[in-house]
């Protein structure tokens, strides 16, 4: 697996993926579908912020695009800690993609860029994401109701966390 910065070389390989997959992410996915170039913009637009950096995990051998990464919403000072964001596609699914690149996200995040704690919130009843955040080392922390507007409701959450200690 490789990881490297996300970038508008990117729309067509993602908004492909993303229409494979919408069926797939409807329930768990926020925000708007990456459906046009517009929508692509201005979603990289919130990189160009030091508290976001986003990746896509590729096929080191082909550079295919496998999954895409977010580290949002970084906070420094006493904290040092981000808020990950993720999709898998329907394609590449089951095969350990996300594992080893979120392995390497993880790695980025405890080492260049200094964080110490990663948070990952995830649905009740999304299993895979919830067995991909427990192979990795995350560790579970709470549950928090009503957390995020998904899908036209507001739905609940549970809370996964993992620090630089939790990898050593």
């Amino acid at each position: 697996m490789a990881l490297r910065h996300i970038g508008l070389q990117d729309y067509e390989e993602i908004s492909a993926l993303v229409r494979e997959s919408a069926e797939m992410h409807r329930p768990w996915m926020p925000g708007q579908a990456i459906t046009s170039y517009e929508i692509f913009e201005s979603y990289l637009t919130r990189f160009e912020q030091p508290i976001n950096e986003g990746f896509v995990i590729c096929l080191r051998d082909t550079g295919a695009i496998v999954g895409r990464v977010n580290v949002n919403n970084i906070v420094r000072g006493t904290n040092q800690s981000g808020t990950l964001g993720y999709a898998a596609y329907a394609s590449t699914t089951g095969r350990g993609y996300m594992t080893e690149g979120l392995n390497l996200v993880i790695q980025f995040a405890f080492g260049e860029l200094g964080l110490h704690r990663l948070e990952a919130n995830i649905q009740p009843a999304n299993t895979p994401s919830l067995n991909l955040v427990k192979r990795l080392g995350f560790q579970r922390e709470g549950y928090s109701a009503n957390f995020q507007f998904i899908d036209g409701a507001w739905r609940d959450h549970e809370r996964w966390a993992i620090t630089i200690e939790q990898t050593s």
